[in-house]
């Protein structure tokens, strides 16, 4: 009897996880355990100093929480790009790196005088080709992705270094800081929240009736519904939050906007469609003709434009650039684990990109938090490699119990 609930708990966990909104739970629930700990960990108030300072420690306060998006904007935006090469069943090691160069190069250029937005589209440019030439060795030369993004890694090191001789520069572009700085007005927050919500649930609706079209099981109006209200609830809730204490910032706008336009990519076109094919089985996908070795080149260099952006993003927050920030720190392995959290399997085949952001808000809460507690940097890397590693250790056990079965 133990066995059959046992196997029963399993198939239902699988279930789960093979619907569309399934793979959000898991994270949402780790995303709700970490600020429901945290937010009970941590005093309110600081009763024996009143200090306004003392505010800093008070985990969902509106400041905190406003600081905490921004801070995992970069991770985010690196998770994104590295989510697409993941649903290959591939891995880029230097996505933190190109962002590094990228960062670099784009305050070399502001330097000199190039004008902001010129200099941000030469530097999106230079990391698609990154991205490109490394897909273009996985593919056509048939080196692992592993081994060439590795190469990558401490290649683009060097180079970020020969670029930024003293490893740190300023950026005091007003159009590249812009980026970090603009605020959307608070009414206009708010309509441009209702009209995502509106875009989802108009999007879900469309989907059902294809499906309906097609024969296909539709969910019920309690799921349709459920789904679109509790989306409405947190977006609404989020920019109020984040209204509370300034507004909404532009570089959350913008990287939703770009994750939207790849989760659209990723679910709704071909190419998208293909990317799944190929990570589920890449033999299979080129026996029906799909052309596999453009498929990975086109999303290397989608990671290497994604790089390029968090670059700009990294940039325009910090107000300068870095070895430490982007190449010589903890940046690509925040990155890998925010996709990974995020239910993108190593394995190729299932993740959204829409996860990785949801992951890179696990990853930032975690370090916020333990910030906060006083915790040290070794607490911080124990604690963020356990999370990692059950996120892996819940994929494999899915995987292996649906393979087990064939």
């Amino acid at each position: 009897m133990e066995t059959e609930a046992k196997l029963s708990f399993l198939d239902r966990f699988r279930a789960l996880r093979e619907t569309q909104f399934g793979s959000f739970v898991p994270v949402l629930l780790a995303l709700a355990a970490i600020w429901g700990y945290f937010g009970l960990a941590l005093p309110l108030f600081d009763l024996l100093t009143g200090e306004e300072e003392t505010f800093r420690a008070i985990f969902l306060s509106p400041r905190n929480i406003y600081n905490l998006f921004m801070q995992s904007a970069v991770i985010a935006t690196l998770a994104v790009g590295i989510t697409v090469v993941l649903l290959l069943g591939d891995i880029d090691l230097s996505a933190a790196a190109t962002a590094g160069v990228c960062a670099a190069l784009l305050g070399v250029l502001v330097l000199a005088g190039v004008p902001g937005w010129t200099a941000c589209l030469i530097v999106m440019a230079l990391g698609t080709f990154m991205g490109v030439a490394q897909g273009i060795l996985v593919s056509y030369v048939g080196i692992p992705s592993f081994v060439v993004t590795l190469a990558g890694l401490l290649g683009f090191q060097g180079l970020m270094q020969k670029i930024l001789p003293t490893g740190n520069l300023n950026v005091g572009n007003d159009f590249v800081r812009g980026f970090a700085r603009v605020l959307i007005p608070d009414m206009w927050g708010l309509a441009l929240g209702v009209l995502v919500v509106v875009a989802f649930a108009v999007a879900n609706l469309r989907q059902q009736a294809q499906r309906g079209t097609r024969g296909l099981e539709r969910d019920t109006p309690f799921a349709v519904w459920g789904q679109v209200i509790a989306f409405g609830v947190m977006v609404i809730a989020v920019i109020l939050i984040l209204n509370s204490y300034r507004s909404l910032p532009l570089l959350l706008v913008l990287l939703v906007g770009i994750t939207a336009l790849l989760g659209w990519i990723t679910t709704s076109t071909p190419f998208g469609r293909s990317l799944f094919a190929v990570g589920g089985n890449a033999e299979s996908a080129r026996r029906v003709g799909m052309k596999v070795k453009r498929i990975r080149v086109a999303a290397f260099g989608i990671v290497g434009l994604m790089a390029a952006i968090g670059g700009i993003f990294g940039a325009s927050r910090f107000g300068s650039v870095s070895y430490t920030a982007f190449a010589g720190g903890s940046l690509l392995l925040e990155a890998i684990g925010a996709a990974v959290i995020g239910g993108t399997s190593l394995f190729g085949g299932r993740g959204s990109v829409w996860n990785a952001i949801l992951g890179a808000l696990v990853i930032g809460s975690l370090g916020n938090g333990l910030d906060l507690t006083g915790a040290s940097a070794a607490d911080k890397l124990m604690v963020s490699g356990a999370i990692l590693l059950l996120a892996v250790a819940i994929d494999a056990v899915s995987r292996a119990d649906a393979g087990s079965e064939r």
